[in-house]
Formats: C-alpha cells, structure tokens, sequence
C-alpha cells in the first residue's frame, strides 16, 4: 500500500496533483498554511496505487509519495 505525505507550506492549491491523479485520491482541504493557501490532502489514502504522478506533476515538490 502506498502513503501520499502532503508537505503544507509548499502547497499553493494549484490543483495539478488533483486533476492528475487516476484515482482521485487527492482533495483540497478547509485547512490554510502560512501563505494563505488550502493546502491539498489525501482525502482517499487507501485507494492510492503509489503512481506518483501527483508528486512529479507538483510544481512545488509538496507531494511525496511511498511505497
């Protein structure tokens, strides 16, 4: 099973990793960093297939994802 860890502050909610992910695992949260920017989570941790298009899609290096 794969882990998606979502580092906040780098995330600016450009929603690639959404639009992106087959499976919709991803989601953007009520929850704002320090920039003021909803931050995305894993709102489907457990249907992720650890493709990792969400972290090398991410323009910001705010996703990585394990295996």
């Amino acid at each position: 099973m794969a882990k998606i860890e979502v580092v906040a502050e780098r995330c600016k909610s450009c929603g690639y990793c959404i639009k992106f992910c087959p499976k919709g695992v991803i989601a953007v949260g009520d929850k704002v960093n320090s920039k003021g920017y909803e931050y995305v989570y894993p709102k489907n941790p457990d249907d992720c297939i650890g493709c990792a298009i969400c972290g090398r899609i991410c323009p910001d290096g705010a996703i990585n994802v394990y295996k």
